[in-house]
């Protein structure tokens, strides 16, 4: 049909059964073949006079196949040598994107270079954090770079420049308004983050039930395989209580980001908390153990600092010896990675900057994962601080470089539970699977092993424990 012969099919057919259609809902529906058949299932589930978009949305996407696809990852396209020449161009590719989001935020003056900035003038500039101290008289004193040279601009305490400055780590990119005095003196009187847009981005309504994970460990002594065996059985739908068979029935997906295995080496005297020594056989163990899910289920991985892969990130999926353990219901991705379910866009990273945004900023803890989660969305990078906890790649551009809003920015390592919603993007990090070790004790980290996020799209966010 042409559109408007559809739109006057449409209205007409609603009218029969007493609706009207509100125009959003008429313009969805315009597009969909079989027209008929679903405004037959939208008359038999709504109870408003008015058709909405909402009613109309559900119904259509119910009918259409779940989707999965791979939107960025570094598998397959890693192209670093790891000279000199390759982080310059990482680091320029990581300003030169931040540069393009604070354009879009940063409103009235002209975006100044640093070696052009004029004197005796209110300027703006976009700069990359070289250094961050304090004065003897309690001043912040920053230091800004770009690509035509530096500045040193002093935060006064007691201002608000001085409080924004107090989420600022070195490496990140952010734009900075202040007044550069005729002696050289560069006044901070304002911090501009990248950030992502106040309402996120538009919602997806698909009802298809994603189960957020990480840090499992297989391998490990500390591995809990009894409340590994309690998720297993659940998702098998052999718990006797109809709320979460019906929630295990729901789920499509389980994302794993990052710490499959507890791997070897990766910190002083593991060999002690090892039950499996050997890594591929712990990877072994993590195949057979995957087989127990339901073939229904596709299981996403990416690899974490544990992981036999580079340390550096972005790190490349596991490697094709290590694939070939797994079944074929195992999709294998990078770290981080960006995936598009069925419209939801999810950002999927293992998290171990997080280690570095804890230990800099006093605003956020390991009680409360998902709050240093909204400082990477608010720089916009995945790993704003390096030579840290986080090794980076020098690759050809940035790839922890945020620049597509995602849905859902899911990371792990920390092995501690929590989640929220940061200016529409939910934010998970998934807890772990295994108890605290003896490293851990060291370090004074207490884990939160066995809880799982369940999210639907369409229904919201679960969370479940089985420790």
């Amino acid at each position: 049909m042409q559109d408007q012969t559809a739109i006057k099919h449409i209205i007409s057919r609603f009218a029969k059964e007493g609706y009207s259609v509100h125009p959003g809902a008429l313009k969805a529906l315009t597009s969909v073949r079989n027209v008929d058949e679903v405004v037959d299932k939208i008359c038999s589930s709504v109870t408003s006079p008015v058709i909405r978009y909402e009613d109309v949305i559900g119904i259509i996407d119910s009918g259409r196949e779940e989707s999965f696809r791979i939107l960025k990852d570094i598998s397959g396209n890693s192209r670093c040598e790891g000279n000199i020449d390759d982080f310059v161009q990482v680091f320029n590719s990581r300003y030169s994107k931040i540069r393009n989001i604070l354009k879009t935020r940063i409103s009235g003056l002209p975006v100044q270079h640093v070696r052009r900035m004029p004197d005796g003038r209110k300027v703006q500039i976009v700069a990359m954090i070289s250094e961050i101290r304090e004065s003897s008289s309690g001043h912040r004193l920053i230091e800004f770079e770009d690509p035509t040279g530096r500045i040193t601009g002093i935060a006064i305490k007691g201002s608000p420049a001085f409080n924004q400055c107090a989420t600022l780590v070195p490496d990140e990119v952010v734009g900075v308004s202040g007044n550069l005095t005729r002696d050289g003196l560069f006044i901070i009187e304002n911090i501009i983050f990248p950030d992502i847009p106040a309402n996120g981005r538009e919602s997806v309504r698909k009802d298809v039930g994603i189960v957020f994970t990480s840090d499992i460990h297989f391998g490990s002594k500390e591995f809990l395989q009894d409340v590994w065996d309690r998720f297993v059985s659940w998702l098998n739908m052999e718990m006797k209580k109809e709320k979460l068979q019906e929630l295990a029935e729901s789920v499509k997906y389980v994302l794993i980001a990052g710490d499959i295995v507890d791997g070897v080496g990766v910190y002083p005297g593991q060999d002690q908390d090892l039950l499996i020594v050997d890594v591929y056989e712990q990877y072994e163990k993590a195949a057979e153990e995957l087989e127990r899910l339901p073939d229904r289920i596709k299981i996403v991985l990416s690899p974490g600092n544990h992981d036999a892969v580079r340390q550096a990130e972005p790190q490349p999926a596991l490697p094709s010896e290590i694939k070939s353990l797994f079944s074929r219901n195992v999709e294998f991705v990078g770290n981080p990675c960006l995936l598009d379910i069925s419209g939801l866009k999810i950002e999927m990273y293992h998290g171990r900057s997080l280690d570095d945004l804890m230990t800099m900023l006093p605003s956020v803890d390991y009680s409360k994962p998902h709050l240093a989660m909204y400082e990477l969305l608010r720089k916009r990078h995945l790993a704003p601080v390096y030579g840290g906890r986080s090794l980076l790649a020098p690759e050809k551009e940035d790839y922890l470089v945020i620049e597509d809003v995602p849905h859902v920015l899911h990371s792990g390592h920390v092995h501690t539970f929590g989640y929220g919603v940061y200016r529409g993007v939910l934010t998970i990090n998934s807890g772990t699977w295994q108890s605290q070790t003896s490293y851990q004790k060291k370090m004074n980290l207490n884990p939160m092993p066995g809880y799982v996020a369940v999210y639907n799209p369409a229904k919201g966010i679960a969370r479940l424990k089985f420790a």
